[in-house]
């Protein structure tokens, strides 16, 4: 059972790791080119127009579920409102090409195309919502909370306007890709990681109970409902979020889960419980309380809403359901293994860029552009910073430093 369960892990990992590559590239240029602070700038109110541009930045930012929910709390102490960080937050772990890809790898393009429709109903369900579950005088004293908590690291920024031709022929813009690149790396391996082996292991499971679990015996309208609810509920209890959920994701749809089911589950990386506790930790309890129930709301009603619509259209998979051997495929020399060739060699092409243009963040250890970087020299070393927040915290406190040139 151990060696089925790890070597099933590698063989998902085989299947996804040029679309994980290629993905995390895609989002890397999106970051380092797409200019943001005239977008964050113009977040304080909750008009459409907020609300898009908080999407559209969400959209353009790394996948990782952490780092969505330190950004969208920065935004929300420099006055955007609570519509438009948890928008932000929405389209940054469901919007983005990494996840797009993978599911389109792993289960189909439906499911993709399923994800990006969905992140874009929690959205709107969210800002309907929204008074509903906070009323103003709770967001007001969220902000305060928010203002007085300890900032943390705040991921990538984008580097200098430039041309799209100058930028192509720049070093320094290729170095922004590549750092952007190797810290959303850096963010989310470990996730990735746990994501598979946990895949791997439950895939071991009997399907008998698979069907028990998911009421497969029962009317489609059960199995429907009961899906987008046990979705979020098994998201939860795994700890996995970002990317990393995607493989469990195909599992749980070889099992027998309902399409609502499989997207509930994708939708609710941003309630795991790590994440509930940091939004205690930078909300207060009441707020996050509530921000919480909002969200588990709109990703149980989004999955439904998303299956009747699809429904409707016919864009359901039908017929049955991929096997193990579908899911976990072998090694083979095929299209697959020059595609993770090409992965490979995009991937240590950009790390090599890092080690050679940058410096590690004494603080929190992510790799940085050493001509971006903010800098602090004592003792004769200089050290790089990727953000003011870990510049400040190792001016509080030197004995952090876990690196230095």
């Amino acid at each position: 059972m151990l060696w089925h369960g790890i070597r099933d892990a590698l063989l998902m990992g085989w299947q996804v790791w040029w679309a994980l590559a290629l993905g995390f590239f895609v989002s890397a240029v999106v970051q380092a080119w797409i200019p943001r602070e005239r977008i964050e700038s113009s977040l304080g109110t909750d008009g459409p127009g907020p609300l898009a541009r908080a999407t559209a930045l969400g959209a353009a930012s790394s996948s990782c579920s952490y780092a969505a929910a330190a950004i969208a709390k920065s935004l929300f102490q420099k006055g955007a409102s609570a519509r438009s960080a948890l928008a932000f937050e929405l389209a940054s772990t469901n919007l983005v090409w990494e996840l797009g890809f993978v599911l389109w790898v792993l289960i189909g393009w439906q499911f993709t195309l399923a994800e990006y429709v969905g992140g874009i109903v929690m959205i709107v369900l969210m800002a309907l919502l929204l008074r509903r579950f906070v009323p103003q005088r709770l967001e007001a004293q969220a902000r305060e909370h928010a203002q007085a908590a300890q900032t943390g690291h705040e991921h990538h920024m984008a580097g200098e306007q430039l041309t799209l031709r100058a930028r192509l022929t720049s070093a320094a813009a290729w170095s922004d890709v590549a750092h952007n690149f190797r810290g959303d790396w850096q963010m989310l391996y470990r996730e990735i990681g746990l994501g598979l082996l946990i895949s791997g292991f439950v895939a071991q499971i009997n399907q008998h109970a698979f069907h028990t679990i998911f009421l497969s015996s029962s009317p489609a309208i059960v199995r429907t409902i009961w899906g987008a609810l046990i979705g979020p509920v098994i998201a939860m209890l795994t700890f996995v979020c970002s990317v990393g959920n995607v493989p469990l994701a195909a599992v749980l749809w070889s099992g027998g889960i309902s399409f609502a089911g499989v997207l509930a589950f994708i939708f609710a990386d941003l309630v795991i419980l790590p994440i509930v506790a940091i939004y205690r930790k930078y909300y207060g309890s009441a707020f996050a309380a509530r921000i919480v129930a909002l969200l588990l709301v709109t990703m149980v009603a989004a999955a439904l809403v998303v299956q009747l619509l699809f429904g409707g259209l016919g864009l359901i998979p039908s017929g049955v359901r991929p096997s193990h051997s579908d899911i976990f495929t072998g090694v083979h020399v095929d299209y697959k293994l020059v595609l993770n060739a090409i992965g490979l060699a995009l991937f240590a092409s950009l790390f090599m860029l890092t080690a050679r243009r940058g410096a590690l963040d004494p603080v929190c250890g992510m790799m940085v552009d050493r001509n971006r970087a903010e800098k602090l020299s004592r003792d004769g070393h200089t050290y790089f910073f990727c953000s003011d927040g870990c510049k400040n915290t190792y001016e509080s406190d030197p004995t952090l430093h876990r690196h230095g040139d």
